[in-house]
């Protein structure tokens, strides 16, 4: 039973709370350190394998990458829409920890950053000047250059993201499985994910996280790396690279050892109101009208032809090349980021709904994303269409240079270099901090998904992120990190497809949950004609309704009243044979549960939690009056319920406790028979 108090309130682990998964730990990071020593003291010869290899998967698994895209964002829809959608992120009391203005800062900053600056220029000019098919430089490529960069950047990638976040908070908050990826398996294997399956999602997970972020850290240093250039005359090359790398690892080091408060949500939102700033000042710096249309006619052709898009494999004349740079590598890339990005998600969105939930992720990212690319690439390609065809070569040949050369064609060239040099290392920041924060939660078994791993994981992993971002990028540079993507994105895609069913399988049995209580409903009405000392049942609902307890008469109902009636369920399910135990706490912690062992079973749970709540204002006050009252509200495994036991009596207590109880047993029930109908299920997350 979780503590219905904020989430954030003990948000770092201790070094007690926090131990290594040894076999998951281990094996990453030496795979990891030997795949960085080979590539940078056998160049040559890693960058002929990565690319062989690339070759090989983008030519057997090209036509799965698309497909599975599709199915993530198809799967996340049905599950938002069906009647699973308002089910909780966690118990049925929790509330959201961050308001949406900041969820949606942190989500967009983790799960976009650095990529979006140096894309939103080179993709659009690229597609343009060149695109798969077709002619280049004419005003239909510019409409199918700007609809193949929002696919790219659109709802496709964010579905993968939506997933990950939705199955994972799921599990941990709602059930109280690790906050890691083999939780979400635990409909398909059981107990067996603590075992060798659990440890092979895991590091492949971790494996896909370090790549992902690595190829964004990558990208980012030589976009950064060509500013200090363009800036201060500091010339490009590895020794720079290196240096930069060694920078902003420190710097990822530091904000994420001061955890997700005060680091990662802080650095949000200021690059995301820098962001949007930079956007406007685009903008209204150039054609605004024409912007404006060409916002509205890209959204258009985005949603008009997205399925024909997203199905496109250039089956009949590839053009493998293309894919691989673009298309393919980049539905590699956003599964690489789904542990890194989902997990993070499901670290900050305790307490929403799943319907809430998918909305925030698919809609927010998408509508900042497609008036950014839209803004910024319609200028690019303006720009080249009126005449500036050299800005759209160099940004082709090098794509470090794009954004820095665009900028110079507006006003105000030195404070929006400045800016976005700024947004550059802060986007560095919280994607290098926030992926070091979900690769030690990853490698560490913790007691609580509410908690950290200790900060000294952290550093150790921002580090390796450094160590693998600059063997990248002397194997090879910007191909170098596409390849490894897509190489280190696939075992994770069919990761994801596991994930979906396990998931489903999940909510299925959540949904047998509400048919039992309503199967119950009969013996609901039990007890509840009982009048405590005479008095008539709608007298004694009224005084109930109209009584404002404080924190010390609510404590002595519990002693006086609540204890009898769970310590009389307990007398009589221990004479029929079941293991009971009546416990609580006191002071700050006062609570009463009652919870029965069911054996092999999901157990019972039925405790009771004090809320305060604020007084209302047509209370007669007292000569001291007081700001709020208490209520004493029921809990189950699934969370808290929302009425109010303050006043019943004993034997309406024990009512409502065998309620819940009569209907916990024809959920128990139900979920048997549904098993005996589909083989293979074991059983309800969390029930061990």
């Amino acid at each position: 039973m979780h503590n219905p108090k904020s989430s954030f309130e003990t948000s770092k682990a201790t070094p007690e709370e926090a131990k290594l998964k040894a076999v998951v730990f281990y094996s990453s990071v030496v795979g990891i350190v030997l795949f960085s020593l080979w590539a940078m003291l056998f160049t040559d010869q890693a960058s002929e394998v990565i690319y062989g290899v690339l070759a090989w998967i983008s030519g057997s698994f090209g036509w799965f990458y698309f497909l599975a895209i599709v199915s993530y964002l198809v799967f996340v829809i049905f599950i938002a829409v069906s009647k699973y959608g308002d089910i909780k992120l966690g118990p049925d009391h929790a509330e959201p920890e961050f308001n949406v203005v900041t969820w949606a800062a942190m989500l967009f900053a983790a799960g976009i950053g650095i990529d979006l600056i140096f894309y939103c220029i080179v993709e659009p000019v690229t597609q343009f000047l060149g695109p798969p098919v077709g002619e280049g430089g004419t005003e239909e490529a510019a409409r199918n250059a700007m609809a193949i960069t929002y696919l790219h950047w659109g709802l496709s990638g964010w579905g993968v993201y939506s997933l990950v976040g939705m199955a994972l908070a799921f599990f941990s908050y709602r059930y109280g499985l690790p906050l890691n990826i083999r939780s979400s398996l635990y409909p398909l294997f059981g107990k067996r994910i603590e075992g060798p399956i659990g440890n092979s999602v895991d590091i492949a997970a971790v494996l896909g996280t370090v790549f992902g972020v690595a190829t964004s850290l990558g990208i980012g240093i030589i976009q950064l790396n060509f500013g200090l250039k363009y800036m201060f005359g500091i010339p490009e090359g590895t020794g720079t690279q290196a240096v930069l790398a060694v920078l902003i690892v420190v710097f990822a080091a530091i904000s994420a050892a001061t955890g997700v408060e005060r680091g990662i949500r802080r650095l949000s939102e200021f690059n995301m109101l820098l962001a949007i700033l930079l956007m406007l000042f685009v903008l209204f710096s150039g054609q605004t009208r024409f912007l404006l249309d060409a916002f509205v006619t890209n959204m258009g052709d985005y949603i008009q032809n997205f399925v024909q898009m997203s199905f496109n494999t250039f089956a009949f004349d590839p053009p493998q090349d293309w894919l691989n740079a673009w298309t393919i590598f980049f539905w590699a890339w956003w599964i690489a980021w789904g542990p890194f990005v989902g997990l993070f998600l499901a670290r900050i969105s305790r307490g929403r709904t799943i319907r809430g939930f998918v909305a925030g992720t698919l809609i927010l990212p998408f509508m900042f994303m497609a008036a950014w690319m839209s803004i910024m690439g319609n200028s690019a390609i303006d720009l080249v269409m009126g005449g500036a065809a050299e800005f759209g070569e160099q940004a082709v040949a090098k794509p470090g240079s794009a954004i820095y050369l665009f900028l110079e064609k507006l006003p105000w060239t030195t404070l929006t270099t400045i800016v976005v040099t700024i947004l550059a290392i802060v986007f560095f920041v919280t994607s290098g901090d926030s992926g070091s924060l979900v690769l030690s939660n990853l490698t560490s078994k913790l007691h609580d998904p509410n908690h950290d791993a200790p900060p000294w994981m952290r550093i150790l992993w921002a580090a390796i992120i450094g160590i693998v971002t600059l063997a990248l990028l002397m194997t090879g540079g910007l191909g170098a990190l596409q390849s490894a993507v897509v190489i280190m994105g696939l075992p994770f895609a069919f990761v994801l497809v596991l994930m979906m069913i396990g998931l489903y399988r999940a909510l299925r049995l959540e949904g047998l949950k509400a048919a039992s209580m309503q199967d119950a409903l009969s013996g609901h009405l039990s007890g509840r004609t009982m009048s405590p000392e005479g008095k008539s049942n709608w007298a004694q609902r009224l005084s109930r309704a109209m009584s404002f307890p404080t924190h010390k008469q609510v404590e002595q109902f519990i002693e006086e009243r609540v204890r009898p009636a769970l310590e009389a369920v307990k007398e009589e399910l221990e004479g029929r044979g079941h293991p009971v135990r009546v416990h609580g706490g006191k002071g700050d912690d006062l609570h009463l549960a009652l919870d029965v062992s069911l054996g092999e079973e999901v157990d019972f749970t039925y405790a009771v939690w004090p809320r305060e709540c604020a007084m209302p204002a047509f209370t007669v006050r007292a000569e001291k009056p007081r700001s709020s009252y208490y209520r004493l509200e029921p809990h189950l495994r699934q969370g808290g319920l929302t009425y109010d036991l303050m006043g019943y009596t004993k034997e309406q207590l024990i009512g409502d406790v065998v309620d819940h109880f009569e209907a916990h047993m024809q959920y128990l029930h139900m979920k048997r028979e549904l098993a005996n109908r589909t083989p293979g299920e074991e059983g309800e997350p969390g029930a061990s």
